[in-house]
């Protein structure tokens, strides 16, 4: 049955001189009670080489969201909206893994919820878009990771940003209060990026597989309907390769629990020989223990390598050497093989320097015991020098034998370092700026970790320039 859809009056002749202008007739009816609904009714009439547009179809379950990718999904939202501006000390110190010369300058920086921009000195960064061929730096926060660190660079306050294409970023101030409201800012942007990447992978996981089911069940269906022997073998086969590789996981499952209930322990592999001591990640005591000594055998030598051929390198302990090589010979080191320093592949003494920073690093409990962190912070923070160098021998003096023993060979040799300033460029704070963060940290980080790292500095660079008064004699 045909709806009609014209009016009263449509049956009339229209007007010839409407056809050839090409104009739209419109008559709208209204309705003369509350109970009509207001209608309307077109007629349009269109030249020839007028095309007609096909109906846009917005219901939505009418578009597939199959074919959606994580970047298009992310892209919808908006990521343009300005988190937090201001001046910062920048250096790129890497592009794309190639490590590039430090060049500090200040910088205007924009954080967005999903990007860095870096502009020239300028307090209106919109307007530097104007300028013809000009583009700001920018880093993508997606995937990003952002520490703290002291190795990179002399300065205080400094922390890196490592981007996923390789490009590695420092940036610092001398305001404590402001560097940390920056990382703070930072951090929270990749947290919450990395969040939205996860949720969206899930919910993208979960629709292909919905998917993918509904497309297997519709092809078996299909496969039920349609008799087909070469059908009927694809499905047998399909079948049966899913009940046999679910009896072969399951026995791997079962043979793997087997393994691991009946497995020895690492304290029997040990007494086996089967495993070694570990110098590297090992506790202090315990490796002197293994070792029938106070300070590790590793250590000494080290110290001894560096104040042969070191001591006038310029940022001696500053500069890092190859990390594959710095590896190399940890794995040397764990595996108790002989071990001689002046060899061709240890050439570089920046290789040196790195394994011994790394031994101190890795300790599970560093030289400066956790249950002393405070202690010393509370005692650099005494006003009076003398009582401050006096509570700090203290201190020092209630340390274990191995973290004494190991604590004043290190200083004494550090101190040899700093007497070569000249030359090397490496000043008391230079070491405790390197020094600071690897020898003493609190068990747990908190809010403070500026502070901490200031205070951390500030206790090797005094323990260094008073050295003789902290582990020399009462009479000294």
């Amino acid at each position: 049955m045909e709806r009609s859809t014209t009016s009263d009056t449509a049956s009339e002749k229209p007007n010839p001189s409407h056809h050839s202008t090409g104009a739209v007739q419109m008559r709208i009816k209204n309705a003369n009670s509350h109970h009509d609904r207001l209608s309307q009714s077109k007629s349009m009439i269109l030249s020839e080489n007028m095309k007609v547009a096909e109906p846009v179809n917005r219901h939505r379950r009418n578009h597939s969201q199959h074919n959606l990718t994580l970047a298009d999904i992310i892209s919808t939202q908006d990521h343009t909206v300005v988190e937090k501006e201001g001046y910062l000390l920048k250096a790129k110190i890497a592009d794309g893994g190639k490590k590039l010369r430090k060049n500090w300058s200040t910088s205007w920086i924009v954080l967005t919820a999903r990007k860095m921009e870096f502009y020239k000195e300028s307090k209106q960064p919109a307007l530097a878009n104007l300028k013809p061929g000009y583009k700001p730096e920018c880093v993508d926060l997606c995937g990003a990771r952002i520490e703290w660190t002291s190795e990179k660079s002399s300065r205080k306050n400094v922390f890196q940003i490592t981007t996923v294409s390789g490009n590695e970023f420092l940036l610092q101030s001398d305001i404590d209060f402001l560097i940390l409201d920056w990382f703070h800012a930072i951090k929270n942007a990749i947290d919450r990026l990395q969040k939205e990447r996860s949720c969206t992978s899930r919910n993208l996981e979960f629709k292909l597989r919905r998917s993918s089911s509904i497309e297997l069940l519709n092809s078996l269906d299909t496969e039920s309907k349609e008799p087909k022997p070469e059908n009927r073998k694809s499905l047998i086969f399909r079948l049966n390769y899913s009940a046999s590789d679910t009896n072969d996981r399951n026995r791997v499952k079962s043979r793997l629990k087997k393994f691991i209930s009946r497995r020895p322990s690492l304290k029997t592999l040990q007494e086996k020989g089967l495993i070694k001591d570990q110098i590297f990640g090992s506790h202090l005591h315990l490796v002197c223990e293994h070792e029938k000594s106070t300070v590790p055998q590793f250590v000494r030598l080290c110290i001894k390598a560096v104040e042969r051929r070191g001591l006038d390198v310029d940022g001696i302990y500053r500069v890092s050497g190859n990390l594959a090589t710095i590896q190399k010979l940890r794995f040397v080191v764990n595996q108790e093989e002989k071990l001689n320093l002046d060899d061709s592949q240890w050439e570089d003494i920046h290789v040196v320097t790195g394994a011994l920073k790394m031994f101190f690093r890795e300790l599970p409990e560093p030289l400066f015991p956790y249950c002393f962190f405070e202690q010393f912070v509370e005692a650099i923070k005494i006003q009076d020098n003398a009582t401050r160098i006096k509570s700090i021998r203290s201190l020092v003096n209630k340390l274990p034998r191995p973290n004494y023993d190991t604590m004043k060979i290190l200083f004494e040799h550090l101190k040899k370092i700093a007497a070569k300033e000249s030359v090397n460029l490496m000043s008391t704070q230079s070491l405790g700026i390197v020094f600071g963060p690897t020898l003493l940290r609190p068990e747990k980080e908190t809010g403070n970790m500026a502070v901490h790292m200031l205070y951390q500095n500030q206790i090797v660079e005094l323990m260094l320039s008073e050295y003789s008064k902290i582990f020399g004699s009462e009479e000294d």
